[in-house]
């Protein structure tokens, strides 16, 4: 088929900033686009060729949507993976497929699913209520510390808590959830395996993630990760039997748990662009995003490798400042070397929201993780 300036349409589902990076890609090979995103102020609106705006977990309108594109795609889970199951029995290829979707989007099918394939991951129990957990905890039955984590529609950070005492559970969601051991861990590593829809598959470089310590978001990706050899091949492994449970096409960003025994531990997936590979645009001979549009429409992969070593910083909101952003000494790190800041397109800005990122590259790894902090502790995201 012909994808490249000709009437062959991409739908993608989602229309936040990593839909606008992937649309970067569809604008230099002149592929036609389509988004549909709840919000009529979404940052892919100015870089697609249709916009629609409309819930994404609405039957009619996913369906509806998908009718009028060749190949649909995702840029989030939340998505009504019953219209995708009907678009697919009518022909329209839907990369990630619905089985996956579905076998991903809650947590705790998640993890079943990591169990049922010999997959390494935390332990776990699986409540179908909050209740649940309380009447575990009297029983003995679960013991302080644990993980809690919605079963659904976490995000950055949210629908995941630190339990350490009875009062930890007051004021979370009370409907499904997962409680996971607390796994004592010495690194956060992830790897992005691209699969295309004719097979072909390939890993990115392992990642190393530093988080906010109150946030729990990523403060910093650092590629290549500062592991051994041996631990990183330990990893892609785990990635890539990870994907082949999955018969994923497309992106599958699979974050791991470095324990302190070197043991690797699937911590969750995602099967589209991710956080913790946005250094690619910069730092990869094909980015994340043009690697997922090549995978989706079955064409030969890219090069994975690194051109240089690659730090980044995610931009959120400061603390304190809500309303029209402001993203302050922005000319500042921009005026470093190797530094080169995204700004997404969102308009208001509140405590913690991902307003944008900046890549940080350089030959020597330590230099760029040390131009990352000059970075981080420079720029300021305010509200006016």
């Amino acid at each position: 088929m012909n994808y490249f300036s000709s009437d062959f349409k991409l739908g993608i589902l989602g229309g936040g900033q990593l839909g606008k990076m992937l649309l970067y890609n569809t604008r230099k090979f002149d592929i036609q686009t389509y988004v549909l995103d709840p919000s009529n102020e979404a940052p892919s609106r100015m870089a697609c060729n249709t916009f629609i705006q409309g819930d994404l977990m609405d039957y009619d309108t996913v369906y509806n949507f998908g009718k009028q594109v060749d190949v649909l795609t995702i840029e989030i889970e939340n998505v009504n993976v019953n219209a995708l199951e009907t678009l697919e029995e009518e022909g329209i290829k839907v990369f990630p497929s619905a089985k996956t979707l579905k076998q991903i989007q809650n947590k705790a099918t998640q993890k079943l699913f990591y169990q049922d394939h010999n997959l390494p991951t935390a332990p776990f129990s699986r409540y179908a209520y909050l209740s649940e957990i309380e009447d575990a905890i009297s029983n003995d039955a679960l013991s302080f510390p644990f993980v809690w984590k919605a079963a659904q529609f976490g995000y950055d950070g949210n629908g995941v808590k630190i339990v350490r005492q009875l009062s930890d559970l007051n004021d979370l969601p009370k409907g499904e959830c997962i409680a996971e051991q607390l796994v004592p861990f010495k690194n956060e590593l992830a790897v992005i395996v691209a699969r295309s829809a004719n097979g072909e598959t390939k890993t990115y470089p392992v990642v190393e993630m530093e988080f906010h310590p109150e946030a729990n978001q990523v403060e910093y990706v650092i590629c290549p990760a500062r592991v051994s050899p041996e631990i990183a091949q330990k990893a892609q492994d785990v990635a890539l039997k990870t994907s082949k449970a999955y018969d994923h096409v497309g992106l599958l960003a699979v974050e791991l748990f470095l324990t302190n025994d070197d043991t690797i531990l699937i911590n969750e997936v995602a099967p589209r662009p991710h956080n913790s590979g946005h250094q690619t645009i910069e730092a990869s001979y094909t980015s994340q995003f043009e690697q997922h549009i090549r995978a989706i429409l079955g064409l030969p992969l890219g090069s994975t490798d690194n051109t240089v070593a690659g730090v980044m910083v995610n931009l959120v909101g400061a603390e304190g400042h809500t309303g029209q952003v402001k993203y302050q000494n922005i000319e500042t790190i921009m005026a470093m070397n190797g530094v080169t800041p995204h700004i997404y397109g969102k308009q208001q800005t509140r405590p913690f929201r991902k307003m944008g990122h900046v890549t940080i590259t350089n030959k020597d790894l330590n230099t760029a993780r040390q131009i990352a902090e000059e970075v981080k502790s420079s720029i300021k995201v305010i509200s006016i």
